[in-house]
């Protein structure tokens, strides 16, 4: 259900640790939409390169799954972690109460394994301290999301529908071959990520081909592909994806604003969804309707 003025939300760090600066101005900005934002108990917590250790990161969003009162979950942060405490979450907790999850990059392990264990409709969303008004209205109304693509990316005419899964694609690749692999027969694939040579998106890429992650595929929504570059004469990630993607035969619409680059918009997944690569457009139902 779309949030309301007065909620109750709870900012978990699942994955890297971060500052106070940033999740005060995190409780800031959700203040001003009128709900109310509490810290978990462990958030502000460092362990190695971590937000507190495996135990700490998972109690905090089991207790936030677990209280009635706690309306959605926001992580303040990706880098890397959520890999580790996946497999012993309290999934029974978010069957019995569903409330959304918000977060990308790294998070993008906790979207996976929350749609393969509960069916879990989420948000990708940039970080908490970059929120905007499209974030806003994706959480807090019940109007479908629109996100317009840059006519540069690499592209596939067709239309598509399906139910969008995904997110960053490092960490898709890192899931595969693990329990959490969601079945995206008819699904739209959302890919996006940030720092990799071109080799490595193109290893990503032939990892989930092996692994059988585009079969059945109805479409591929490509996001940002953010500082992806190296220093010496091979092919740009945009050929590398074209390489890639164009020889799946279905839809494929890139340039989309969704990932790491300047003012990433905010998708929900795990909802019905339309890819018109004519149309240059990915659309999604609000997280309050039912998956079909």
């Amino acid at each position: 259900m779309a949030l309301h003025p007065g909620d109750l939300v709870q900012l978990v760090a699942p994955s890297g640790w971060i500052g106070p600066e940033r999740a005060a101005a995190a409780i800031e900005t959700l203040t001003g939409w009128g709900l109310r934002a509490r810290l978990g108990e462990h958030a502000m917590k460092t362990w190695f390169y971590l937000a507190g250790t495996d135990e700490q990161r998972r109690a905090d969003l089991d207790a936030a799954f677990r209280d009635p009162e706690v309306r959605a979950v926001f992580c303040l942060r990706g880098g890397y972690g959520a890999q580790r405490i996946v497999d012993d979450l309290d999934y029974a907790a978010v069957r019995a109460d569903p409330k959304p999850l918000l977060g990308f990059s790294d998070i993008t392990a906790l979207h996976v394994a929350l749609w393969c264990e509960a069916h879990l409709a989420t948000l990708h969303t940039p970080p908490l301290v970059h929120f905007d008004e499209r974030t806003r209205r994706a959480l807090m109304t019940s109007d479908p999301i629109v996100v317009a693509a840059d006519p540069e990316g690499v592209r596939v005419p067709g239309r598509a529908e399906g139910i969008l899964l995904g997110g960053n694609l490092t960490v898709l690749a890192a899931t595969a071959g693990t329990r959490h692999r969601p079945d995206l027969t008819g699904a739209i694939l959302l890919i996006e990520t940030v720092d990799e040579e071109p080799y490595r998106v193109d290893r990503s890429l032939v990892q989930l081909k092996r692994s059988g992650w585009f079969d059945g595929l109805a479409g591929v929504a490509v996001g940002q592909f953010t500082n992806c570059t190296d220093d010496g004469p091979t092919p740009t990630v945009q050929q590398v994806l074209a390489e890639q993607l164009t020889s799946l035969g279905i839809p494929v619409l890139g340039g989309l604003p969704l990932g790491h680059g300047d003012t990433p918009a905010t998708v929900p997944l795990g909802v019905p969804a339309v890819l018109d690569v004519d149309a240059g457009t990915l659309t999604a139902d609000p997280v309050d309707s039912p998956s079909r």
